[in-house]
């Protein structure tokens, strides 16, 4: 049987297997999971086709921007978890640790001279499209990046995305064909090619990090030379913490969905794990029909038969309960704009990427005078006249997420309170890529880039320093959230900064 194509794979260097290559090697960078996976799909397919076995490598660096122990703890229990499932399976995976930055440089190159073909994720976000580029480079072998990013592959029904209403009408008529598609549930359970020897002059150089070095209790993190210090928070990596959160959303907190995006609460929770790649999105599709006694495939062709109907409709198409349909729409819409807008626009992170309305109507009120402003460090530290906006910057610091309707807040507090648009975007980047456990995404970034107007429209009347941006105040909010305790926890400056 051959190697099949589809529109989530893209042959980056296209070359014929290495026929004296010694395995099939499959970089994991994003997609940081053994089980739905396409990328590890498709790299056992090329296993069985060829006859050889499969080396997994998941490495970590230690500059990436804004590295910290908090972002690497969580990759390293997904590590963890990785080193002790694949052992028992009787496959080869080498987990390498950057001890100091640039240790790790030509580790992949050295895998790959013995390989046949590597296989590696594609993802559009933070520095991904940048190594691939690199390994493209580099490289002299068959090289192929596998898409597991969204229900919808990246490639699939392109076009420009303007609002959500756009790419939710696209998704209407596209999706329910995908969800008849998905990776594989357990891809390792029937592997049999053995293990993949590799080379002790690898070995010797880039050291594998071993099991006590990556247990939490070795706190690893901690001793590396990364460029910030922000602490680990509780939340465990890995599929199997990822799972069980998914399981405690679905079971308790999905029937009051529409109330918890209320409430002080990181809503479902599951960002920070389809984030690191722990968890795919048909997982979490999967589990939410589960509950309403159905599954993607069951519901497929029904959503075929609605698409026209729906016309791009926030609810009805699914035909499920308003909570859940209001959750599936954050996944399969939201989620999905933010990575296929990053996929399509590489430069969106950039200041002047917004739309023309949004940009020319802060530039027209770059003058005004503010009624408040502060530094980035006075912003870090949550040390501005709003009790409100102080509990939600200080709990993203402390806990490493923020209140769902607060994030908003957050950002358009934070244009009116800084000097210029451009110090404002650069402010939110940075404090929502350190701190946030679902930061450095297309998903986070769309909700930064949100409040600056993308995907959204003017309001009038014009207003100073935000002109027809949509405002936010704290007072509204106050009066919409159930806030509980919530300023009297975070009403201390974090130890962090103390």
């Amino acid at each position: 049987m051959g190697i099949s194509r589809d529109l989530r794979t893209r042959v980056l260097r296209d070359q014929p297997p290495r026929a004296e290559g010694e395995y099939v090697l499959y970089w994991m960078t994003a997609t940081r999971r053994l089980e739905r996976n396409h990328a590890l799909d498709r790299a056992l397919d090329w296993c069985r086709e060829l006859g050889k076995p499969l080396l997994i490598l998941e490495a970590l660096r230690s500059d990436y921007r804004w590295a910290c122990p908090r972002h690497h703890r969580v990759i390293l229990d997904g590590m963890a978890e990785h080193l002790e499932a694949i052992d028992r399976r009787r496959l080869s995976y080498y987990p390498y640790v950057e001890r100091k930055p640039g240790a790790g440089k030509g580790l992949l190159a050295a895998m790959a001279k013995q390989a046949a073909v590597v296989v590696t994720d594609r993802h559009p976000g933070f520095h991904f499209p940048a190594i691939l580029e690199a390994a493209r480079k580099q490289l002299d072998c068959r090289l192929e990046a596998v898409d597991s990013v969204g229900l919808l592959p990246l490639d699939a029904a392109p076009g420009p995305l303007p609002s959500a209403y756009v790419l939710r009408r696209r998704m209407q008529k596209n999706l329910p064909d995908w969800l008849e598609r998905p990776a594989r549930e357990a891809p390792l359970a029937d592997y049999d090619l053995g293990r993949a020897g590799v080379e002790e002059a690898i070995q010797q150089r880039w050291p594998a990090a071993t099991s006590e070095e990556l247990a939490p209790g070795f706190a690893l993190e901690t001793k590396l030379p990364l460029a910030y210090e922000v602490p680990a928070t509780d939340w465990r990596g890995g599929t199997a913490a990822a799972r069980a959160r998914l399981r405690e959303f679905v079971d308790q907190q999905l029937p009051r969905y529409d109330a918890l995006r209320m409430e002080p609460t990181p809503a479902s929770g599951l960002s920070m794990a389809l984030h690191y790649g722990f968890l795919s999105p048909y997982s979490v599709l999967e589990a939410v029909l589960d509950a309403e006694g159905t599954s993607p495939q069951q519901l497929a062709p029904q959503l075929a038969e609605r698409a026209d109907a729906a016309r791009g409709k926030r609810a009805g198409w699914w035909g499920l309960r308003e909570q859940t349909e209001t959750f599936l729409d954050q996944l399969v819409t939201w989620r999905e704009l933010g990575q296929r807008f990053a996929d399509q626009n590489p430069d969106c992170e950039r200041w002047g990427s917004q739309p023309d309305w949004a940009v020319a109507t802060v530039e027209a009120h770059r003058s005004d005078p503010r009624e408040y402003s502060y530094t980035p460090q006075q912003f870090e530290r949550g040390e501005t006249h709003d009790p409100l906006w102080n509990a939600a910057q200080r709990c993203l610091v402390r806990e490493g997420w923020m209140p769902n309707y607060l994030r908003m807040l957050w950002g358009k507090h934070l244009i009116a309170w800084s000097p210029s648009p451009e110090e404002a975007w650069d402010t939110l980047f940075h404090l929502n890529n350190l701190y946030a456990l679902d930061g450095r995404d297309p998903n986070s970034m769309s909700g930064i880039t949100w409040v600056f107007g993308r995907f959204d429209r003017p309001f009038g009347p014009e207003r100073p320093v935000t002109g027809k941006l949509r405002p936010m105040s704290s007072a509204n909010t106050r009066r919409k959230m159930d806030l509980g305790d919530f300023l009297d926890r975070y009403d201390q400056v974090p130890r962090l900064f103390v």
